[in-house]
């Protein structure tokens, strides 16, 4: 039911559990089946709650979007941060760029920005942190290989290197794969000769999510 006329509606407290069930289940039908999928009332049936409730934590759609957004973004942003700390760092980051399901939900929040203008400055904002993590962690693993930057530097190397694995990754989602086994052998010659062979814990993401306790989400890749 709309509010009078001069008031504002109520909404429902920002850490109410209906509330993160609403958006798990945004984010699984966006997953799922794109960002069309996602409309209150699909949302709510997903979530198994009444439709009313999803204006009642959210005022809007775009609100609910953005929300979804920072969500996922902040937990990027951890991981970025646990990628520096890691004593594989470039693996690390590596291992972020290439994920699948990350990039698929990269793509679909950027195919939304173009419908919901309101997504447009809050994925900048967010784009240009991931960027500024990205090159302080490439920075201090080059640093700590003694790698000169005679002809790149750490910010160039970083934006060829996520670029490179952006198309790889969306190329793959699209099935295309020409190119690919020879591009990936030469990032892994190069990793491990900088790194050694790669010896991350398959799950290291979620683990220190849980070993922190800071109530992210465990799938943020």
């Amino acid at each position: 039911m709309a509010s009078p006329a001069g008031t504002t509606r109520r909404l429902g407290a920002p850490d109410a559990k209906n509330r993160v069930v609403l958006l798990d289940a945004a984010e699984a039908l966006m997953r799922e089946e794109g960002y069309a999928a996602v409309t209150s009332r699909r949302v709510a049936d997903r979530a198994g709650l009444k439709p009313q409730l999803v204006h009642y934590y959210f005022r809007t759609m775009d609100d609910l979007f953005l929300e979804l957004f920072r969500r996922r973004a902040d937990t990027m942003l951890h991981y970025h941060q646990l990628a520096l700390k890691s004593t594989q760092p470039l693996w690390a980051l590596w291992e972020l760029n290439t994920d699948p399901a990350g990039t698929g939900m990269t793509m679909e929040f950027i195919a939304l920005a173009n419908h919901r203008k309101a997504l447009r400055a809050e994925i900048a904002r967010y784009a240009e942190m991931f960027r500024r993590e990205q090159i302080n962690t490439f920075t201090a693993a080059m640093a700590r290989y003694d790698v000169p930057f005679e002809e790149f530097t750490p910010t160039v190397l970083m934006v060829l290197m996520t670029g490179a694995t952006q198309v790889l990754v969306q190329e793959q989602l699209l099935d295309m794969r020409v190119g690919h086994e020879e591009t990936l052998e030469f990032a892994r010659r190069w990793l491990t000769f900088l790194e050694g062979e790669c010896r991350l814990d398959p799950g290291w993401r979620h683990e220190a999510l849980e070993d922190d306790g800071d109530g992210a989400s465990s799938d943020g890749g």
